[in-house]
């Protein structure tokens, strides 16, 4: 996997490129310098695990042959108040969608995706406390 990072000359606007062949825009706070033009870099990571955990959800429930039609993932996180300012508390709360879903297969998907697959919150979990919930939506 590769990326490269580009600063814009603008501000503290920066485009990622990744291996994938897609570009990623990042801007810093007014207060650092940037223009709010777009997500901070750390906004990136804490979406992006949530990327990673909701595909990992999703794809345990359909191999498990799981009715799954919806899968939405709200992160709460909570930074260290001195530098370096990693995460310290991160909170995943589960909206899964689906008809007569069970609670012991979503709960099961959820902590695989925990323990096991999703390496963004299993390397997030070295420095932040990582809590789930979770809710299940018949549709």
């Amino acid at each position: 996997m590769e990326c490269k990072v580009k600063w814009t000359g603008n501000g503290m606007s920066f485009v990622a490129e990744t291996g994938s062949n897609h570009a990623v825009v990042m801007d810093g706070a007014p207060e650092a310098g940037g223009r709010n033009l777009a997500p901070r870099p750390m906004e990136l990571l804490l979406a992006g695990t949530g990327g990673c955990t909701a595909f990992d959800v999703v794809l345990i429930l359909r191999k498990g042959r799981h009715a799954v039609t919806g899968c939405e993932v709200s992160l709460q996180a909570e930074r260290a108040e001195t530098e370096p300012r990693v995460f310290t508390h991160i909170h995943f709360h589960f909206r899964v969608s689906g008809k007569q879903l069970k609670p012991e297969a979503v709960a099961r998907a959820i902590e695989l995706s925990k323990d096991k697959y999703c390496s963004a919150s299993i390397m997030l979990g070295k420095t932040a406390e990582i809590t789930h919930d979770f809710e299940i939506v018949d549709a």
